[in-house]
């Protein structure tokens, strides 16, 4: 009897062992596709002509598909089940990646805009199935580490992602914005179609590898996880909870989410040009967003070693909002490589703050995690809206100061950590929010 215990305590642990390379697969592809933005901003840039605010829609349009697509997402989990959904988001994102193709043989801004809208919503959908999993699929109290590995595999493919991508598309850009204005407007056009057709083949590829990835994981042995079941003690808490909005740590979560990504996006998407304007040719600023990301992955390891034998999830979450204000203050108060650092080095303040926000924010909901999943996936819209501000305040200010939008949100961050995500049992009022 010993041995058949045994026996299939393996098989749940190695059954547990692949689907965590499968999510931590997912994680990679997702990582790699978010973080080409930091370079089709600059990229774009140049090709459509466009001006700071404009160039940032790049992230608005991205990042706005998780606002608009989150709750469909919900019911599309709910119709197919996580594991089919997730084939269903990667199938969606390759059909963003060929819309790249019209997009750059017409040089037309909108349909890029299109094609990122599109793979954001199916980020969207394979967002709000990934993440319950590997919350669900341990310990609550190690939550933490588990997103953190799944952070080094997204952030790995975020260091790689520019690096390849500026490789291709950004070559000898330096020099083709330096004769572009001596150019006739023929010369120009010529010059600035064959730019943009260098994205056409790795959007190919890209779409490709997507495809096949929602094949194999219609096929996998990746279990489904039944959400709707609740232990006693959930249960009994929620029993007269009928909605989502009975939540308060739920909303305030999802609220924190959407300031967090925000912050996040703009450290790394925004730092390549930010170092343009700070001086630094685009073929050294290109590398600045894969600093950003190293920095992401050193948090993540600190994290895994540190997450919960040393520190809580709350208290991680408060120091990286601290260091989050420190290495910003630095960047406004500094020039140069020095500043620019800085940014990159939010990488480190950033990287606990999505393993920690998110089971703090999901915790105890029972039946209602697949809308909660929905509502904070919905708080990723952080990452179009304010690097877009950022974008405003660039062109009307300068690109240094736009930076103090940070400093706010770092701080609703640390009030999460210290008190928001406690907040629990609040019956709402007739016709109001239970906030």
């Amino acid at each position: 009897m010993l041995k058949e215990e045994r026996a299939a305590a393996a098989n749940q642990s190695g059954g547990s062992m692949r689907s965590m390379l499968i999510i931590g697969a997912l994680f990679f592809i997702f990582g790699f596709v978010t973080w080409l933005n930091s370079v089709l901003i600059p990229y774009l840039k140049i090709a459509c002509q466009l001006n700071n605010f404009e160039s940032y829609l790049v992230a608005f349009a991205f990042y706005v598909a998780y606002l608009v697509m989150a709750i469909p997402s919900a019911w599309v989990l709910k119709m197919t089940g996580f594991k089919k959904g997730m084939s269903v988001g990667l199938a969606v994102m390759a059909v963003g990646a060929l819309i790249f193709i019209p997009a750059a043989m017409t040089r037309t801004y909108l349909f890029f805009l299109i094609g990122l809208f599109i793979q954001g919503t199916g980020l969207a959908v394979l967002q709000t199935a990934v993440n319950p999993y590997v919350t669900i699929l341990g310990p609550r109290e190690s939550a933490a580490k588990r997103i953190s590995i799944m952070g080094i595999c997204n952030k790995i493919a975020g260091a790689l992602a520019p690096l390849i991508l500026g490789a291709i598309v950004l070559e000898n850009a330096d020099a083709l914005v330096n004769t572009l204005g001596s150019m006739s407007a023929a010369q120009q056009a010529v010059e600035l179609d064959a730019l943009a057709t260098k994205v056409i083949t790795p959007y190919i590829i890209m779409a490709i590898v997507l495809v096949v990835l929602a094949v194999l994981v219609s096929f996998s042995a990746l279990p489904e996880i039944d959400t709707d079941q609740e232990d006693e003690t959930v249960a009994s808490a929620n029993t007269n909870k009928t909605s989502i909005l009975q939540f308060p740590h739920v909303l305030l979560g999802a609220f924190t989410l959407f300031l967090y990504v925000g912050v996040e996006v703009m450290a790394g998407d925004t730092v390549i040009s930010y170092g343009a304007a700070q001086g630094v040719d685009l073929s050294r600023a290109k590398f600045f967003t894969t600093y950003t990301m190293i920095a992401m992955l050193v948090g993540y390891v600190i994290g895994i070693a540190a997450i919960p034998k040393y520190i809580s999830q709350s208290k991680a979450l408060q120091v990286s909002a601290v260091m989050g204000v420190i290495f910003v203050l630095v960047a406004l108060f500094t020039d140069g490589y020095t500043s620019v650092l800085f940014i990159s080095l939010l990488g480190l303040a950033n990287a606990l703050m999505w393993p920690a926000i998110w089971p703090l924010a999901i915790a105890d909901l029972g039946r209602f995690t697949k809308i909660g999943s929905s509502l904070l996936i919905m708080g990723i819209a952080g990452g179009a809206v304010l690097p877009l501000l950022y974008g405003w305040l660039a062109d009307t200010i300068s690109p240094q100061q736009a930076y103090w939008i940070m400093i706010p949100c770092y701080l609703v961050i640390l009030y999460f950590a210290v008190y928001g995500h406690k907040i629990r049992t609040k019956q709402p009022v007739s016709g109001s929010l239970p906030l």
